[in-house]
């Protein structure tokens, strides 16, 4: 499994697998789209409001997803030295900040009929502006510093010191006294919410990761190729 990760292998990777899984990724969507809008329930407290929760469940999962890697990434890079990780921590950083500010637009969207504000300093929510405050700042951090070693050094540590977010984030609604509804969805126990609203969330959930798998591939591939071509670079002036 770590092998199809490899440099070499994710260039093998030809555009036709892309286009497949674009597509599928296309389908899984539209599928989910239209069961979340025409075919689930209204809830009977929030109404038709509650059909943000197909774009913002999702969206909140893969952010959080996409920084844990991240950071477990960072670490295992700086303590091993695996050259490859940064890389593929660099390529889920896009995918993850689109995710985050979806998760707290939607929020916001959501918030406004169930609450009557768009905004509130909810522990759940002011958890997820400092995620996406680690996001911009990971991102910035590779984008200005031009050399290497340091842009590596300086994202992993706060993509680690970000690691420490996760659990408030996920954690938040149980520790204190929020707004936020509990997770309708854990690992520990069965989902408290209806089948006919859990199976368009599942399809919008795996839809949304196709789409962050391919933006991962195709930002991966292209880190690939640029470090080998800065190589030769460097070879040739040598």
């Amino acid at each position: 499994m770590l092998k199809n990760i490899f440099p070499n292998k994710i260039l093998s990777i030809e555009n036709k697998f892309i286009f497949i899984l674009i597509c599928l990724m296309l389908v899984v969507i539209l599928i989910g789209t239209a069961y979340a809008l025409f075919f689930s329930p209204p809830d009977y407290i929030q109404g038709d409001s509650v059909r943000i929760m197909y774009v913002h469940v999702p969206s909140s999962l893969i952010s959080l997803g996409c920084f844990g890697i991240m950071g477990i990434a960072s670490i295992l890079s700086l303590i091993f030295k695996i050259k490859f990780l940064p890389f593929i921590a660099k390529s889920l950083a896009p995918a993850g900040l689109i995710f985050t500010i979806i998760s707290i637009v939607t929020g916001s969207l959501w918030g406004k009929p169930t609450w009557g504000t768009w905004w509130a300093w909810d522990a759940r929510l002011t958890s997820m502006l400092v995620l996406l405050i680690f996001y911009i700042l990971y991102i910035f951090c590779w984008k200005y510093i031009g050399d290497f070693k340091k842009a590596n050094k300086i994202s992993s540590v706060i993509a680690i010191v970000g690691l420490f977010n996760l659990p408030i984030i996920k954690f938040s609604v149980d520790w204190w006294n929020t707004l936020h509804q509990p997770s309708s969805i854990t690992l520990t126990s069965a989902p408290t919410i209806h089948y006919s609203m859990l199976i368009p969330l599942i399809i919008m959930i795996a839809g949304m990761f196709l789409y962050t798998l391919v933006i991962f591939l195709l930002n991966y591939k292209t880190e690939i190729m640029k470090l080998k071509i800065d190589s030769k670079k460097n070879r040739k002036y040598l």
